[in-house]
């Protein structure tokens, strides 16, 4: 026993030493200095022919400009533009390295060519064929977000590939963004137009004191209401236009009735003259009630066989069918900015099959006095996976006899060379950050992430009551384990990686911000849960309660024991030997990655996680045969690869003795004599001399099961017995014979 002990406190500081170099590499990492992102269009350009990013085009100028853009010619005539994206916005993802999209821009706002030239994310390095990434950044071509401005978080226009979200995401929100940027910095067709009217426009407001009711003839007459009149051909010849004869032939809605496809009306009632007329008198004062400063008000109307409204909304509670776009700006409505309304209140107004109130949305924004359309789209389903849509604009602008001249306008009016710089930053202000848009996106995910994160804690702050009911336990941490690995995992595609370690240090070496780490809600909450959890109970919370690949692991070994496979036991010393290997790996991936971040990540697919939780054994046959081998190990022994390979353990172990509370409880006797703990530890966390390793602990609590356990943890037995001889009569030595000999000696236990 004592050959052990010193063996133990040998290896505890050999652990310490090995602690204390990793520490002294980290914080060197996090203070060398960060190196500059040079604008890389001229190489970029050089390696590649110019016919091949811009279609048609022969020549191109020598990058300048700001951002920096080459133009594009056929022979002499201009063609558009071709730039970079990292140089016109922030496009980073996981890796915090830039993601380089060479594209090219026509002269009518027009995407004709994009290519992915370099990037650095794990998740499309291995495992996502370059050919899936190349189709989901060939559906921008044809787009123009200067005719069509994107909706704020609108979905891409071609399917994310799975496993690859958060990715894709940040490519598209970059090639939408930045096309829209350099269209509007090198005045390509209309960029330049709407902040120039927008000027004249901002030296008007709505007159609020004239609010006399008109008849519906008068408001149409006016153009205070406008009107979109679509019959089933007029759809028909758009889905053909747009090369879908497919869509213009199959049965459509309304289809049986020449001219009722839609008859569609839209004004805008937050002003007093418009509302009072179309709504009437007191539903007119309940809307000036619920408006808030500033906000606005639009009341669309609609008769014909096609809803505006759809079903969307009911299942989603979004209005999915029209779409509010003003300049660059554009929004939906949802079921909370919505109110039915039975009727049109003007006199001599049609009945209208639909009648909708919508308050525009806080987080968006309207100018009364600037021209908006109202875009209807037109959906047909051909089957389960295809479908086809076509998009119809209704244009409103406000009729200035309903304006009146702004309060010293003429003095403070800017020019419009000068105003519309200014605009058109307020409209690029306005569109909140990609980042916030997928956390909103996420917001019932980050809910549920966030009550199963306080259920953890709460097992663990009552894990004495918890484990003195060892049922309740085994089957409360069985439906953790199905929830990381079935929410977190596989649904969430939270798998936290060393890939999330490695980036981390290597943003701190050169550009940091949060903006990258906060692209993945789940996993960064889940980043936060554990590295607070490390300051109270280690790297267990992760690794035991919340990683879905140890969860996969835990459940299949569960299993395997149900199926009667035998568990292969592994002695002490061979066990803290090839538990140094996860630390072995963990340094060799850290010291690539401070030479070569990609080639790094390349090497930790040694890591099981992306083949197994996020493409779920979708991917190449090496893959899925080597993190099936692991999983087979595992069924013999449990947790083997966490125990012994995951460089993730080890990068988390890393801080375990800094830890500044204990919460696992021990006897005095527990290691001398007794060793039942140290035998039934699933991971064999626990030392021969009874002392618990924080670095391979994964606090499974079954330690504090047998803490209390009166019928398995021999110090309690011992108690029990002795408390039976106490109270047992001093008249009947006989009894008192039979409870000695019933009660068990500890170095006969079974396991102990």
């Amino acid at each position: 026993m004592q050959g052990s002990t010193a063996a133990g406190r040998g290896f505890n500081q050999y652990t310490w030493f090995i602690h204390a170099v990793l520490l002294a590499l980290l914080l060197l990492c996090a203070q060398a200095a960060s190196t500059a992102h040079a604008q890389r269009l001229p190489d970029f350009l050089a390696g590649a022919p110019i016919g091949q990013i811009f279609p048609g085009a022969d020549r191109a100028d020598p990058p300048a400009g700001k951002p920096m853009a080459a133009k594009v010619y056929a022979g002499t005539r201009q063609l558009g533009v071709v730039y970079l994206t990292s140089d016109v916005v922030n496009t980073r993802g996981y890796s915090s390295k830039p993601i380089d999209v060479l594209v090219g821009l026509a002269n009518d706002g027009r995407i004709v060519g994009a290519r992915l030239v370099e990037h650095h994310e794990p998740i499309v390095l291995i495992g996502i064929p370059q050919s899936k990434v190349d189709h989901f950044i060939s559906g921008y071509v044809g787009l123009n977000f200067v005719d069509s401005p994107p909706r704020h978080g609108a979905p891409p226009p071609v399917d994310i590939i799975s496993g690859a979200t958060v990715t894709l995401m940040v490519i598209g929100d970059s090639i939408t963004r930045s096309a829209i940027a350099v269209a509007r910095a090198y005045g390509i067709d209309k960029t330049a137009a709407p902040a120039q009217r927008a000027a004249p426009a901002a030296t008007r407001v709505v007159d609020e004191t004239r609010d006399a009711v008109q008849p519906w003839q008068a408001l149409l007459d006016a153009g205070a209401v406008r009107n979109l009149r679509l019959s089933p051909e007029d759809v028909n010849r758009a889905f053909r236009e747009s090369g879908r004869n497919d869509a213009a032939a199959a049965s459509a809605e309304g289809s049986a009735d020449a001219d009722g496809f839609i008859d569609l009306y839209a004004a805008l009632v937050s002003v007093p003259a418009i509302g009072r007329s179309l709504l009437g008198d007191t539903e007119w004062q309940r809307l000036k009630e619920r408006l808030k400063p500033g906000q606005q008000a639009v009341l669309v109307a609609g008769n014909g066989a096609y809803s505006f409204k759809g079903s969307g909304y009911v299942r989603g509670g979004i209005f999915d069918r029209i779409e509010i776009i003003q300049d660059e700006s554009s929004f939906r409505f949802r079921d909370r900015n919505h109110q039915r309304l039975a009727d049109v209140a003007a006199q001599g107004a049609p009945a209208f099959r639909e009648v909708a109130l919508f308050v525009v949305p806080e987080d968006a924004a309207l100018n009364p006095v600037a021209p908006w359309r109202l875009q209807l789209m037109v959906q047909r389903v051909l089957s389960v996976s295809d479908k086809a849509f076509v998009t119809f604009d209704l244009g409103y602008e406000l009729p200035v006899a309903y304006t009146r001249p702004a309060a010293g306008a003429q003095a403070t009016a800017a020019p419009p060379t000068e105003a519309a710089p200014a605009q058109a930053a307020m409209a690029e202000e306005s569109a909140p950050a990609l980042w916030k848009q997928i956390w909103r996106g996420k917001t019932g995910q980050v809910a549920v992430l966030t009550v199963a994160l306080l259920v953890l804690v709460g097992i663990f702050f009552f894990q004495d009551q918890l484990t003195s009911r060892p049922l309740l336990h085994d089957r409360l941490r069985l439906a953790f384990l199905a929830f990381a690995l079935f929410w977190i995992g596989w649904y969430g595609q939270a798998q936290l990686s060393i890939v999330n370690v490695l980036t981390f240090f290597s943003a701190l070496r050169s550009d940091f911000r949060w903006e990258y780490f906060l692209m993945d809600p789940l996993v960064f909450i889940l980043w936060c849960a554990t590295a607070i959890s490390m300051v109270f109970w280690n790297r267990g919370a992760f690794c035991g309660w919340l990683c879905p690949f140890g969860a996969l692991q835990e459940l299949t070994n569960r299993i395997a024991r149900r199926l009667g496979v035998r568990q292969l036991k592994i002695s002490h010393g061979v066990n803290q030997r090839l538990s140094t290997l996860k630390y072995v790996i963990f340094l060799l991936l850290f010291g690539f990655s401070l030479y070569d971040l990609a080639l790094a990540e390349q090497l930790s697919e040694v890591e099981p996680f992306k083949t197994a939780i996020i493409l779920r054994f979708m991917r190449y046959w090496p893959f899925v045969a080597f993190a099936v081998a692991l999983l087979a190990a595992g069924l013999f022994v449990e947790r083997f690869f966490c125990r012994y390979l995951c460089p993730l353990g080890a990068a988390l172990a890393i801080p375990a003795r800094l830890r500044i509370f204990n919460w696992l409880r021990r006897y005095r006797d527990c290691g001398n004599p007794c060793q039942r703990c140290n035998l039934e530890c699933p991971v064999q966390a626990i030392d021969p001399t009874g002392e618990i390793n924080p670095n391979e602990c994964i606090q499974c609590l079954h330690c504090q099961m047998l803490y209390h356990h009166e019928q398995k943890c021999p110090h309690l037995i011992q108690k029990k017995a002795k408390r039976e001889r106490r109270r047992a009569p001093a008249a009947e030595p006989a009894e008192q014979v039979i409870v000695m000999h019933r009660a068990p000696n500890p170095n006969n236990e079974p396991g102990a």
